[in-house]
């Protein structure tokens, strides 16, 4: 029975009993058989299940409800059983209720494991294949999955096949690029970076197939266009990769023309060869968050910041081409794929239908210090880096523009306000809206806009021999003392540096230090995405290792202790003992989901640990030359 049921939750939720489709009932329903379907062959518990579908306000006989919605669900998954049999599609254990299906049945599986497939067939240099099987996986999605159920259990899925959807169209789009498909990709890259406007992966393909096209003006604005989104929203630069697409193409690197064959992020199924001899080129390091970008150059000993799927020898970016200075003879590794909000995930298994898992995140350095690229060298963490890492974490990030620049723009716009009396702190307002590209700033425009001009309809409106009411009178002094003195304040407020100093005297110590301690587990995050090398030099998410740098109170799962792991916040001491037995018996988690299906965490525990754990693949063991 089982064998011929399929499930579909990547878009509308759907289900079919062979060429039959299935009416899964009302939608609480639907969430009980979601909530197992993200768990299938797996027992979930009853309260988990409540949790999940019920996040806000449970009902007071939770488990009867269940209940009540599996038994539908029991009729539905199997029309043909007598009321007397067991059933044997959803069945109760122990430890929970078990949906019994094959994990092909559910269309997410078979989308993640076509992706992994594509991009092992990626590494191996089966092109055509890979492209093939990653279109194959993306006509799998049919739009959001789990539209219209709430709370942090779907949410959390949700983002996660999301995130595995965008590293797909990235794979395929490289694949494309890489066989000089350039013309027919602009327009796709437009939508993809419309719905994915931070992802600088997409960014890069845009600007190149733009490039290759001979629309050199429109991939130059595409980079400043992201720039300044960058800094207006988060206070960063664009990545090392980015900018060094945009100085080549700003000379008309003719080298970007050449599509070479694409090579994806290292599996570690391809071993990592010796560095080659010779001295390595320097890099200035990439701006981190949080932190400003230091300006010191890198030791003689780093090398470049490691970019996106290199070619074999390291020193290409993700569509083949090669670096942008003549004189950099070092090799360029490539660095891991995009990492998942909880961390870097474990690389994809050897088989190609191995058990679904998170996409791969940053190989394990196969020598400390060092980081394997797909075929190439290891790549220590640049100096430049670890001086802009040992900053303060509270370092203000620059804006917009130079600090100058800000400092006579306030003083400017401060004195229109004052000489004004605030009849023109609306236009002070829109013009910093349209600085910045920000529609909540000009959506207070428009408010001051409105204030002026009520005061002006009320004060024209009024007889010249009538004297205004008591109500009028207040009215007008509100309005234009809102425009003059709130307005004078605002402007001043909108530097950024202002601004956090002003922030910074209400904060409590607890709060800035947990500011502090959250923005070092961001930048420690950043750098192992870029620079994997730093788990071993750093060792970020150890915290039973001695070391110099702080990493946030990161806790790499898969790696500490067990007397670490009895400090997890948010669990109870016998979850606690629950992760790190589960851990010894049926090895390293691959993400956060996954410890929590595994260990039968509720979501409110999930939610606590997700800022801290790392889910880091194992080390390998040290080699040893007999």
């Amino acid at each position: 029975m089982s064998e011929a049921l399929r499930f579909e939750i990547l878009g509308p939720q759907r289900a079919w009993y062979a060429d039959r489709p299935l009416d899964l009932g009302p939608g609480k329903q639907r969430a009980v058989l979601a909530v197992l379907l993200l768990a299938a062959g797996r027992p979930v518990p009853t309260g988990q299940i409540v949790d999940a579908v019920w996040p806000e306000e449970p009902p007071a006989n939770g488990p009867n409800v269940v209940q009540k919605y599996v038994a539908g669900l029991r009729r539905v998954l199997e029309p043909d059983r007598s009321p007397r049999t067991p059933a044997q599609v959803l069945t109760l254990t122990d430890a929970g209720y078990v949906l019994r299906i094959p994990p092909e049945a559910v269309d997410a599986v078979r989308f993640e494991r076509g992706v992994r497939r594509a991009r092992q067939w990626q590494a191996a240099g089966r092109t055509e294949d890979a492209l093939a099987e990653v279109t194959g996986a993306l006509e799998r999605w049919q739009g959001e999955p789990f539209t219209g159920f709430t709370g942090a259990y779907f949410d959390a899925a949700r983002h996660r096949l999301v995130e595995l959807r965008a590293v797909a169209l990235e794979t395929r789009t490289e694949l494309e690029l890489a066989s000089g498909r350039h013309g027919e990709l602009v327009g796709r890259l437009v939508e993809l970076v419309a719905e994915f406007p931070v992802r600088e992966r997409l960014r890069h393909q845009l600007m190149l197939a733009l490039h290759r096209g001979g629309r050199q003006a429109e991939a130059l604005a595409a980079y400043r266009d992201f720039a300044d989104l960058l800094r207006e929203e988060y206070g960063i630069e664009p990545g090392e990769a980015l900018q060094d697409l945009h100085r080549r193409i700003l000379r008309s690197d003719p080298s970007l023309t050449l599509p070479a064959p694409p090579v994806s992020p290292a599996s570690p199924a391809l071993p990592a060869t010796p560095a080659p001899s010779g001295p390595p080129a320097s890099s200035a390091a990439p701006a981190l968050p949080g932190t400003q970008a230091s300006s010191a150059p890198s030791a003689p000993t780093s090398v470049p910041a490691p970019r996106a799927g290199g070619t074999p020898d390291g020193t290409g970016l993700p569509d083949g081409s090669t670096s942008a200075a003549p004189e950099a003879a070092a090799v360029r590794p490539a660095p891991a794929p995009t990492p998942s909000a909880t961390g870097p995930a474990p690389a994809p298994g050897p088989g190609p239908d191995a058990t679904p898992a998170p996409v791969a995140g940053p190989v394990p350095p196969a020598a400390p210090g060092r980081v394997a690229g797909p075929a190439g060298p290891l790549t220590p963490v640049p100096h430049a880096l670890l001086v802009a890492m040992n900053q303060p974490a509270d370092a203000p990030a620059d804006r917009r523009a130079p600090g100058w620049v800000r400092l006579v723009a306030t003083l400017a716009g401060t004195a229109t306000v004052l000489v004004s009396f605030g009849s023109l702190t609306w236009a002070v307002v829109l013009g910093y809206a349209l600085w910045r590209r920000s529609w909540r700033l000009a959506l207070a425009g428009i408010g001051y806009f409105l204030l002026v001009f009520s005061v002006f309809v009320l004060a024209v409106s009024s007889p010249e021999t009538e004297e205004i009411s008591d109500g009028e009178a207040l009215y007008l002094i509100v309005a234009m003392g809102t425009c003059w003195l709130l307005g004078t304040a605002h402007v001043v407020l909108l530097n950024p540096t202002l601004w956090a100093a002003v922030g910074g005297l209400f904060w409590t110590g607890r709060q800035r230090t947990d500011e502090q301690r959250r923005l070092r587990r961001e930048q420690a995050r950043y750098l192992l995405h870029h620079y994997p090398a730093a788990r071993v030099e750093l060792r970020i998410g150890r915290p039973d290792l001695l070391r110099s740098y702080d990493d946030g109170g990161l806790v790499d799962v898969n790696a500490v202790p067990d007397p670490v792991l009895a400090t997890l916040p948010g669990l109870t001491v016998d979850q606690r003992r629950q992760v790190a037995v589960d851990r010894w018996l049926r090895g390293p988690y691959g993400s956060l989901e996954e410890l929590a299906g595994r260990c039968q965490l509720p979501p409110a525990a999930t939610e606590t640990l997700r800022d801290v754990l790392l889910f880091l693949p194992p080390e390998p063991p040290p080699v040893r030359h007999s």
